[in-house]
């Protein structure tokens, strides 16, 4: 028997482990970057702002890469979800690369720029990225009208009542790690103002995070008899318990005003809460409303994704090295910076 038929059974289900843990580092780190760039609306002076602005620099292009490496992941590894995704969601994704354009824009340009045009543009293009994602993803969590493998349902169907209350969690999430991501980059007043914030976005994350669990347990019954069966109780239930236990150490840490500390355990709370609702999915990749779409049935041929985990493993670790490099030259404290 030869290595690919071998390992070929695990491939889809190792290269879906490879794209979510991918997924889940771009929610955390672009995820904060968001929130810094949602919270700038608030600021209380322009000056304020670019100081928001001058946190990102250096890192938030690093953490957008893995968006681009996760959209060609998708492609190779799962071609039908990946057109599945584009052709129910198209229009919150087009959303979002243009909340990501202008966003980019008001970070790296500056020149003749005047100063509220540049802040609005950095928060207003977070803030829609943010949205866009949210309901992108409420729309696929909460199933998609599915006729066979092809998506039957009309370009609107994103608007529902469960993918609003996703973009609203997603929204309090990255409020929350961008308010611990600047707790650890700021001083003086502008932190202990992160701080306040930063307990208000964790609890509304925490509350509004438990009704979508919720919701979307009762909205699949398969989902739900997982939850009541003692086979599989154990592990549909473990990552939830560990999600709590991840929240209550950001709680205190927040408390006792630590720095580093709540930005690490906001993102192991999103990572296990991810990983909590994906399991009790797992696996089907594509909820449907009427069928569903599993991992095997949406994934590539055993060739094509033995050639990307060889390709995968090669380019990784240059990623993942210049990737520190960046985070170790630009740490330390962003104080007031003027831009002319």
């Amino acid at each position: 028997m030869s290595a690919l038929e071998t390992i070929g059974p695990y491939l889809p289900g190792i290269w879906l482990a490879i794209i979510g843990t991918l997924l889940l580092y771009y929610v955390v780190t672009d995820g904060y970057d968001l929130g810094v760039g949602i919270l700038s609306l608030f600021s209380r002076t322009e000056q304020e702002r670019l100081t928001l602005i001058a946190s990102l620099k250096g890192v938030w292009t690093s953490n957008q890469t893995w968006l681009v490496l996760l959209g060609g992941m998708a492609f190779g590894a799962f071609p039908i979800f990946y057109g599945l995704l584009l052709s129910s969601l198209y229009v919150p994704i087009v959303i979002m690369l243009f909340g990501l354009i202008f966003r980019g824009v008001a970070i790296e340009v500056s020149g003749p720029w005047r100063p509220h045009l540049r802040g609005l543009a950095f928060g207003l293009g977070s803030l829609v990225t943010a949205l866009a994602q949210g309901f992108a993803a409420g729309a696929l969590f909460g199933g998609l009208n599915l006729a066979g493998l092809r998506f039957a349902g009309s370009p609107w169907d994103w608007l529902s009542p469960f993918a609003a209350l996703a973009a609203i969690t997603l929204l309090a999430c990255y409020v929350m790690l961008g308010s611990n991501y600047l707790i650890l980059k700021t001083e003086g007043d502008l932190q202990q103002r992160c701080f306040r914030i930063a307990r208000a976005a964790a609890a509304a994350t925490l509350i509004l995070g438990a009704a979508i669990f919720l919701w979307n347990v009762l909205r699949f019954p398969y989902i739900s008899e997982r939850w009541v069966h003692p086979e599989t109780l154990f592990r549909v239930s473990i990552f939830p318990a560990l999600a709590l236990l991840a929240f209550a150490a950001c709680w205190r840490s927040l408390s006792r005003r630590h720095t580093l500390a709540p930005l690490l355990w906001s993102a192991l709370f999103v990572v296990l809460a991810f990983v909590g609702l994906s399991t009790g999915i797992y696996p089907v990749i594509i909820p449907g409303l009427t069928g569903h779409i599993t991992v095997h049935q949406a994934s590539a041929h055993p060739t094509t994704l033995t050639f990307m985990l060889v390709a995968v493993a090669i380019l990784f670790p240059v990623i993942l090295v210049y990737t520190i490099y960046s985070y170790r030259v630009f740490s330390g404290k962003t104080r007031e910076e003027t831009y002319k």
